[in-house]
Parts: structure tokens; sequence; C-alpha cells
């Protein structure tokens, strides 16, 4: 991992010691207070954060990080993390969403050393009251069942559209989305978990060096998956429990085989998405499906955005940016060993 930036601001929301408390209720409870959930915030909806607070667990070990959100939400989200007793960090720059994940990491492993699970999550995910520790209570069941150590992760449901984003699998040569019943306690194996909703034992986590500062936000959760998957561990899908989340900016739906969701993204954001799967390409643990994918996709989304969006020529150039620093990446940028 990089280094972080050293202008950070913590704020407890209530006195936290180091280790477990002294006191854990049996149960649900009990297994919660092994999880350090982390949350990093830029710009939120005070009120979608607040939401997801209440939503958590009370023994786990809440974490906010702040990248560099304005004042104004900056207070509202401090304000919210101290209704929760959630600690709160405050950087002074925007350090990306993985830079931000892994320093929130960190910060729950000198809180609580104990910890057993991260859970992390984006400010506008929420998901739903108890469904925390239904995915906690899942994990031995999966890793058991597979006989290996793993991520495991719920099915999200985008909250403009009310679709499923589905499970990515990889079969034969096609990069495919598999979306079973919501009842189905079959765990599903992954080629690629979404970030938001991960659930990751901490001993992998710092184990394969956490995620990649470089991405910025875009394409973090892949890149993650691929390492994991490559260095033996598994990733896995839990159909039956579901969390609410909002997929880019805003998300469009459409047909294609079946209902989609198309996520609008800002020129800056078509920077990163371009440049980092360029990047990924390059990589020798990236399995080649999703290379021929990702190239399919950026040519839609360069067709997409010629056709329908206002900014066009803006969207044309981040994206044409992209494209060139991601090829002129450096040995590191391109290279990053498993």
């Amino acid at each position: 991992m990089n280094s972080m930036s050293k202008n950070v601001t913590v704020t407890r929301g209530s006195p936290v010691k180091p280790g477990f408390p002294a006191t854990v209720g049996r149960g649900a409870d009990a297994d919660c207070a092994g999880i350090a959930v982390v949350t990093v915030t830029y710009n939120p909806d005070p009120k979608i954060l607040e939401r997801q607070l209440s939503q958590l667990p009370s023994a786990a070990l809440k974490i906010i990080v702040d990248n560099a959100s304005r004042s104004e939400l900056r207070i509202e989200t401090q304000r919210v993390a101290a209704a929760y007793a959630a600690i709160y960090l405050q950087n002074s720059s925007n350090t990306g969403l993985p830079a931000a994940l892994n320093q929130g990491a960190r910060h729950a492993g000198k809180i609580r050393p104990a910890c057993r699970f991260l859970l992390l999550l984006d400010q506008d995910t929420e998901p739903g009251a108890g469904c925390v520790e239904r995915l906690v209570a899942s994990y031995d069941r999966i890793a058991t069942a597979f006989g290996k150590a793993c991520c495991i992760g719920p099915r999200l449901v985008d909250v403009s559209t009310g679709l499923d984003h589905g499970f990515h699998q990889i079969r034969g040569w096609r990069w495919s989305r598999k979306f079973p019943s919501s009842d189905s306690q079959i765990p599903v194996p992954l080629a690629n978990i979404n970030g938001s909703g991960t659930l990751i034992p901490l001993k992998i986590f710092n184990e394969l060096n956490g995620l990649e500062d470089d991405l910025f936000i875009d394409l973090v959760d892949a890149e993650w998956s691929f390492r994991v998957l490559a260095a033996g561990y598994g990733l896995y899908g839990v159909p039956d429990i579901t969390f609410r989340h909002r997929m880019g900016e805003r998300g469009l739906r459409f047909w294609l085989l079946h209902w989609r969701v198309w996520p609008e993204r800002s020129p800056q954001r078509n920077y990163y998405l371009f440049r980092n799967a360029v990047w990924l390409m390059r990589r020798s643990y990236v399995p080649g499906v999703w290379k021929v994918w990702a190239v399919v996709k950026l040519a839609i989304t360069v067709l997409v955005y010629l056709a329908v969006d206002s900014k066009r020529d803006e969207h044309m150039r981040y994206m044409w940016k992209g494209l060139r620093e991601g090829l002129a990446g450096t040995a590191k940028d391109c290279n990053r060993s498993t």
C-alpha cells in the first residue's frame, strides 16, 4: 500500500479501548464485535449515511474516513458519526477510495487488534437491519463448505432502478452475471466481487497488503478480486442477503437481453475507468476473459457517451487521456506482483 497523508484528524464518537469490549453479548453481538466496518465518504448525503450506520451491529467497530468533503458536509458527517459511536477520520485532501479504505483498516487494527473481519461500505450503501449479522454468520459455513478462506458479499440492488446487480462469473470465454433467486441459500462462486458490502478476513487483507491506492476509484474491487483468487482464496456471493446500493452517480435502466443498469459517470470518472482498465489488462494475474470483456465495455462506453451525453466532447477528452496514461504506465503501475 502507498503511504497515506499525515494530515488526518481523528474524532471518536465514544471512548474506544484497544481490543474487544470488556463485555460482549452472546450470539450475533459477540460475533459482530469482531467486525470493523469502514465507510469512506466524499460529500455524502448525511441522511443516507445515518440510515447506514443505524443498520450496523451495535457491537461492531465503525470507522468513517472522510476524503476532504465540503466543510458543511464534514460537520454533518461528524455529527452522524458521533450519534452512532463511530470513529471519524478526516483527511485534508481526497486520497482516493482504496487509500482511505486502507487507512480505515489500519486504524481498526490499532483500535481492535483482535478484529477478525473488515466490512467495506460505500457511503450510499444501506445494508438493512440484521443483514450484516447474517452475512457474518454465513462466513464459516461457506468457508467450510468450499474448504478455503474467502471473501463474501451480499446481493446488491440498485436503489434508483430496483435492479439486481447480479454476481460476476466466468463461463467459458464469457464474462457474465448470474441472478440466483433471492431466497437461494447456495453460495455463488465469483470471478469478481463488488467492493461495497464485501466481508474480508483481516488476515487476508493484511497478507495481500490491502487495496491498490494508485487506482484511486474505479476497478478497485476488480483488481482486489483477481489478486485474492490468484493467491488461492475464494470469492462467494450470498444471494439471500441483500444490500441496497447506488450504482455510479446515477443509473440508467435499459434492456439488452435482460434489464441492465448503466452507470452515468462524470468525465473524470471515465478517465479513471479507462486508465485503470488498461493498467489491469497488462497484468498477468488478471483473467484473459475479463480483458476481452473490458475492451468491449470500453468501446460501448465510448459509443454511449457519443450518442446520448451532452458533455460528449469532454468525456472523449478524459477517456483518451485515460487510455494514453494507461498505456504509458510505469512498470510499478502495470506489473504489481500477487
